[in-house]
């Protein structure tokens, strides 16, 4: 079968992992893809969706639709799949105030879809409202691609006086999550001279009682950040928006074998086993503790990590991706 795929940007991090990293495998499934960015301008996009009458089915990535695209979908288009893994209804700076624009073009476009792919229960359940044929899929990640700690690690031996690393990774655009976390990261700062925060992103924060060691992220040193650090950070505010997460920098750390310390906040909630894989976090009291507890034992960080590690498996890319397969065959 010949699909598809239309996408605002295929170089967000919601792309490549849901849609970009699969689509080898949808080849070697005999399902055809082709990826098309959504152009600017009425006219163009008519010429892009025009196109879909060459393609057994339509998959649009998080794109919400106007009236007028709807128009041309129904024209063109003989099936059409939606997959979305934010809460693209809500506005993020805004979250409590309700927008009746975004809650409109979410409707329109769940409505036309054969098939709605949502990447958590929280947003599959806002879909439902005006679509039946709903189906959950987590994001995947290449596991295996995830660098093993090294044998040598801090999380082994981690003697006093090492440098012992908390690390975030995360778009420019959530980074005031972790910044909400300052005023514990500082107390910690003061108890523990060797702590490091490391932020992995394009932009970045500076703390007074902690040093703050400022990663740019490139595809190219990710892993290795992340596999050579100790514990990882998981804020998030409780909101309609947020509660959309899919907690993907979660599974990030657990293929690092790293433990985590994160806002129990939709997903978050089973994607942190408390107790086993890190510890759930609320108000200051308890990132202090959480945190506490794992810098101060390196035999629970590592534990941990390895629970972490198994754990994650369940999400491998291969797992998700054939799931992907059967589901865009389905329809």
């Amino acid at each position: 079968m010949k699909l598809h795929i239309i996408t605002n940007n295929r170089l967000r991090p919601s792309f490549r992992q849901r849609i970009g990293i699969h689509l080898d495998l949808l080849r070697d499934s005999d399902i055809e893809c082709d990826v098309t960015e959504l152009p600017r301008g009425l006219l163009a996009r008519q010429a892009i969706f025009r196109k879909s009458t060459e393609y057994d089915a339509v998959l649009l990535h998080k794109k919400r639709i106007n009236p007028v695209e709807v128009l041309l979908l129904k024209q063109y288009a003989q099936k059409v799949i939606y997959d979305f893994d934010d809460a693209v209804m809500f506005n993020s700076k805004e979250p409590d105030r309700g927008s009746r624009k975004r809650q409109s073009s979410f409707q329109r476009t769940i409505k036309i879809a054969n098939l709605v792919i949502a990447g958590n229960s929280y947003l599959a359940d806002h879909a439902r409202r005006y679509n039946q044929r709903v189906e959950i899929l987590p994001t995947g990640l290449d596991v295996e691609g995830y660098p093993k700690r090294p044998r040598k690690s801090l999380a082994d031996e981690a003697p006093r006086n090492d440098k012992l690393r908390i690390v975030w990774i995360g778009s420019a655009s959530t980074l005031p999550y972790l910044y909400e976390t300052g005023d514990a990261l500082e107390e910690l700062g003061r108890l523990h001279k060797n702590l490091i925060l490391r932020i992995i992103c394009d932009k970045f924060f500076d703390l007074e009682n902690i040093e703050v060691e400022k990663c740019q992220w490139s595809l190219d040193n990710y892993l290795e950040l992340l596999a050579a650090s100790d514990i990882g950070l998981a804020p998030l505010p409780d909101n309609v928006f947020t509660k959309g997460k899919c907690g993907f920098k979660i599974l990030q750390y657990a293929a690092a074998g790293v433990p985590v310390v994160g806002s129990p906040v939709g997903v978050n909630s089973d994607l942190i086993q408390n107790g086993i894989t890190g510890f759930h976090a609320s108000e200051k009291s308890s990132w202090v503790d959480g945190l506490q507890v794992l810098i101060q034992d390196a035999e629970k960080r590592k534990i941990m990590g390895q629970a972490n590690r198994s754990f994650v498996t369940q999400f491998d890319q291969q797992l998700i991706g054939r799931k992907l397969c059967d589901l865009i065959k389905s329809v």
